[in-house]
């Protein structure tokens, strides 16, 4: 009989919707026969579910990078534990997990979630992704896999791409909220973005975007995030024919009711979407969406069947599939109906299970458990 799989997980799971995608594939990976361990943060929300489904917690996770202690702390556990394999999920993880890892006979495998910011001549790369220590790296889609493959000097690259996955079933108990307290009318059609502003986010673009809309359009904008208070982000919303139906709810801990009241989601990126988490809930929840084509949102999306994908910074082209929408109903059936079913295909969490397990075994150079 051969021995279990143990598996090392260094990972924070303090927002339980945010790290529920990450959460839920550990506990699919404990169904399949691996025996987990998970180091998190202490009174992380997961922990009860952790522990019902036969994962052992350990409340510790590392607060500052390369701390000699946090080093000896989780080298005593891959010891102790006689651990196979090593994943971690952030920096903080990296930089004292891989250290730690030293002259141990278990695979050292990363995550990463987003497509900017990696390249050959970063020498901070060299202490986490492009460490010789590292045996893999969990990319969730193409496009972060091919830029390890063009920015890795030397040996063969390590990278390797699995979709994160959802279940829409994990969305059937939301119900939709009232969205009387943004003095939005009952059954108006209703646009949705939750994102921060940030650049990379494009806010601006879909603000933009209204200028462009047919006039008198009894369409609402609903933004769910931070930094909307901006100076630029107010002189745009001012400016706009429909300042009047644009509805700022700032930060929301749990914005998915406020998806599910909502008629479209729009997301404007620019760039460095990995697969876009606020996206995929939204079409669990079966909203049409409206995203850019760029990398990431390509795989989450057919254009035209699950999605509309329109080129990002294009105001005009954004207004023209948000007025598409709006004005043909079997369209945004369409939409709706086809996004949750390429959710359960494309993107289900068992099916993340499977790949990532093979993927494990293949590390260790077995072919079952």
């Amino acid at each position: 009989m051969n021995s279990p799989v143990k598996l090392l997980v260094i990972s924070d799971y303090r927002d339980f919707l945010t790290s529920r995608p990450e959460a839920e594939l550990l506990i699919g990976l404990q169904k399949a026969g691996l025996e987990v361990t998970v180091m998190t943060y202490p009174e992380a929300p997961y922990e009860t579910k952790f522990k019902s489904a036969g994962i052992k917690v350990i409340p510790f996770h590392p607060d500052k990078k390369r701390h000699r202690p946090y080093i000896k702390k989780i080298r005593e556990e891959l010891i102790g534990g006689g651990y196979d394999l090593l994943h971690m999920f952030n920096s903080l993880a990296y930089s004292n997990g891989i250290p730690a890892a030293k002259g141990l006979p278990v695979k050292v495998i990363l995550y990463r979630g987003y497509t900017g910011n990696i390249h050959w001549y970063d020498f901070t790369q060299y202490f986490k992704y492009f460490h010789p220590r590292v045996d893999s790296i969990f990319c969730i889609n193409k496009e972060i896999e091919n830029i390890f493959r063009r920015n890795k000097l030397f040996g063969g690259h390590k990278a390797v791409t699995i979709f994160n996955g959802h279940n829409p079933e994990w969305y059937s108990c939301v119900n939709s909220a009232s969205l009387h307290a943004y003095h939005i009318p009952e059954n108006a059609f209703v646009v949705i973005c939750v994102a921060n502003v940030r650049p990379m986010k494009g806010i601006p673009v879909l603000l933009k975007a209204t200028q462009h809309l047919s006039p008198n359009l009894p369409i609402h904008f609903l933004f769910v995030g931070n930094g909307f208070d901006k100076p630029n982000i107010q002189l745009l919303i001012k400016k706009s024919p429909f300042s009047s139906n644009i509805h700022i709810a700032g930060f929301v801990k749990d914005p998915l009711p406020l998806v599910a009241a909502s008629s479209l989601f729009v997301l404007p990126s620019l760039r460095g979407e990995g697969l876009s988490k606020s996206t995929m809930e939204a079409m669990s929840l079966a909203k049409p969406v409206v995203i850019t084509h760029i990398p990431g949102n390509t795989d989450l999306v057919e254009d035209g069947e699950s999605g509309l994908l329109v080129p990002p910074g294009n105001p005009l082209l954004l207004a023209k599939a948000i007025e598409r929408v709006y004005r043909d109903e079997k369209l945004r059936e369409k939409l709706s109906s086809k996004a949750v079913l390429r959710m359960k295909s494309e993107f289900n969490i068992e099916k993340t299970v499977r790949e990532l397990k093979a993927h494990y075994l293949f590390l260790l150079n077995k072919t079952e458990i």
